[in-house]
């Protein structure tokens, strides 16, 4: 019984051992792929066209607030300063 065990844990550490050598090279980090001098020329020529079209694009002078016209500038104010709120069943005199 013993002899069995010793073998499967031994079967299941070896598995992942395995499958790290029998798999074929495989990047799973595409991002840290190395380039070629040309698609690195052709990415560099990309940045530059976003670069000068991010130029072209005018400041925001106007609001985008579409009820500013609505809404007066100063916040109302309250004609009289409110009255303090007794408890109920309390006598005040």
């Amino acid at each position: 019984m013993r002899v069995f065990v010793a073998a499967a844990i031994t079967a299941l550490l070896a598995g992942p051992a395995y499958a790290q050598i029998a798999t074929p090279n495989i990047n799973l980090i595409p991002e840290l792929a190395s380039k070629t001098p040309e698609e690195k020329e052709q990415e560099a020529v990309q940045q530059k066209a976003y670069k000068e079209s991010l130029r072209k694009i005018p400041d925001a002078k106007a609001s985008a607030d579409p009820w500013g016209t609505v809404r007066s500038a100063e916040p109302a104010k309250s004609a009289a300063p409110a009255k303090p709120r007794t408890k109920t069943g309390s006598t005040v005199n």
